[in-house]
């Protein structure tokens, strides 16, 4: 299929423009009806999208079914039973006057026509699923499936416009001089997920015309494995987690940083594992997936020739085919070729490293989108906790910390900002819009104050002094007051008490 030409964009651009422009988009209703038919979309053409996946990736139809295809339909779900709720306006605290008597609410408003731009590893689930929570928020949206997933792009293309509202959402095809073009425009809000980058490219772009950007990118994942762990299911968890999808997945394990109390049985335990997951050292079993293309093949290629590590499992690959085995790497040094750059592949890397090192290392290559830890000792959990930074976290699993229900999913720093799933989503597309109302004509009077000429009475009287809890070091005095006012109602109290029995002793005299 051939790319959408700039004509064809800019007409699909002001089609949806008009359409928000119009309120279109903002009824519950327009809401409630594209979510449904998104979630009956996905239901119909479940084969027909286990078969695109399959031929861009290899992938086996359970992985598909659970990623790309239930994941989104049960936030759909998720998000029509709790819409109402979540479009209702707030109102702030009553206990302020402006709030009481001006009445004022806090709004939840669609953003506007906005741009998500979906990514190849899972082209379906992190096209639609942002989508679903644009949709939700009441915005237009162009969608730009990515064009190395071809024939999950080409499936997009044809189902988008059969199922939703073509005067609201538009489903659009790009290369990279194509996306120049679309990135020209000026877009309410522009979600991107994939590497970090083109999400430079993207928010510079968006930066021109003071657009708000959320990009979902992802980093060196560390897995860090202490001795107080579980090894045989810690080993277990990170090699199911790198099989997934043949390790092209943003919050896959990168790395791991292994105690050396326990280094060697953890390579033991996943050697078998794999060997399970595989069905064989040397198989190459249908349900494992391929590298998406030639180009990400070569890189995973280069890199494992490069690497000063030593292969203790795996290695095996194949061109023509695009099958890169799971590969364990260990005696790997920081600096080598396998530490350089997020791998997004099946090759694991492993270096030895105590928790000091480990979190040093750690620090020294940005913020991940997933943090794995994986240890029974509370205060290692804690110092995990507070001495590194990452978008999500999970202790003695992986990729869990994803699919809570309302739970934030996104990055921070190097991988990225902004969250969404499930009302996350919702918040991400809205923008929070107070609103209030003037003050009753009878506190006019109340009120004269702010009307100039401008004097010291009436700064005191719409700015009255305040005191702090507080001295000018830091230190709290709350406790001081406290007890001066104890004190002080002590001391009314014996005066009274004196005034009562001096009366009463005048009285009997």
């Amino acid at each position: 299929m051939e790319f959408t030409t700039a004509a064809e964009f800019d007409k699909a651009y002001q089609v949806t423009r008009n359409a928000f422009d119009a309120k279109l988009t903002k009824g519950k209703d327009w809401r409630t009806r594209q979510l449904k038919r998104t979630w009956w979309m996905i239901e119909e053409n479940k084969d027909r999208i286990v078969a695109a996946l399959y031929k861009d990736l290899k992938r086996h139809r359970q992985e598909t079914i659970i990623t790309d295809c239930t994941m989104i339909q049960n936030d759909i779900l998720h998000i029509l039973a709790n819409l109402n709720e979540w479009m209702r306006d707030e109102k702030p605290t009553r206990w302020d006057l402006i709030n009481f008597m001006g009445g004022t609410t806090i709004r939840k408003e669609p953003k506007g026509v906005v741009l998500i731009i979906g990514a190849w590893n899972f082209p379906m689930l992190l096209l639609l699923h942002p989508m679903v929570a644009a949709i939700a928020a009441g915005c237009a949206i162009i969608l730009k499936p990515s064009d190395m997933a071809r024939a999950s792009q080409d499936l997009l293309i044809e189902l988008i416009p059969q199922y939703l509202d073509a005067d609201a959402i538009r489903c659009v095809t790009a290369g990279p001089q194509e996306m120049q073009h679309i990135l020209e425009h000026r877009f309410d809000h522009v979600f991107y997920t994939g590497s970090a980058n083109i999400g430079k490219v993207v928010y510079a772009a968006a930066a021109k015309h003071l657009t708000p950007v959320t990009l979902e990118l992802g980093g060196q994942g560390p897995a860090i494995v202490m001795p107080s762990a579980n090894i045989e299911l810690s080993a277990k968890h990170i090699a199911v987690t790198k099989f997934q999808n043949a390790g092209q997945i943003c919050l896959t394990v990168n790395h791991i940083l292994a105690d050396p109390k326990i280094s060697d049985a953890l390579v033991e335990a996943m050697i078998r594992h794999f060997d399970l997951f595989m069905g064989g050292h040397d198989k190459q079993p249908e349900h494992y997936t391929s590298i998406v293309n030639e180009r990400n093949f070569d890189r995973l290629d280069r890199l494992l020739k490069e690497t000063k590590g030593k292969i203790v499992y795996g290695g095996q690959r194949d061109r023509s085919t695009r099958f890169f085995a799971p590969t364990i790497v260990t005696g790997v040094k920081p600096g080598d070729s396998l530490l350089s750059e997020e791998l997004f592949g099946p090759i694991l890397p492993i270096m030895e490293a105590d928790l000091d090192s480990g979190l040093t290392f750690t620090r020294k290559t940005g913020q991940p989108l997933a943090l794995y830890a994986f240890t029974q000792n509370s205060d290692e959990k804690h110092r995990i906790l507070n001495e590194v930074q990452s978008g999500g976290v999970t202790f003695n699993d992986c990729m869990l910390h994803i699919v809570g229900r309302d739970a934030p999913f996104g990055g921070t720093g190097t991988s990225g900002f902004g969250y969404y799933h499930g009302y996350h989503g919702f918040r991400e597309f809205s923008y929070l819009r107070t609103c209030t109302n003037a003050m009753p004509a009878w506190m006019e009077s109340l009120m004269d104050a702010r009307y100039p000429p401008y004097s010291l009475k009436k700064i005191k009287k719409l700015s009255p002094p305040v005191k702090p809890g507080f001295d000018r070091d830091g230190n709290d005095t709350s406790t001081r007051k406290l007890w001066k006012w104890t004190f002080g109602l002590g001391v009314l109290a014996v005066s009274m008490a004196i005034q009562r029995f001096s009366g009463q002793s005048s009285r009997r005299s």
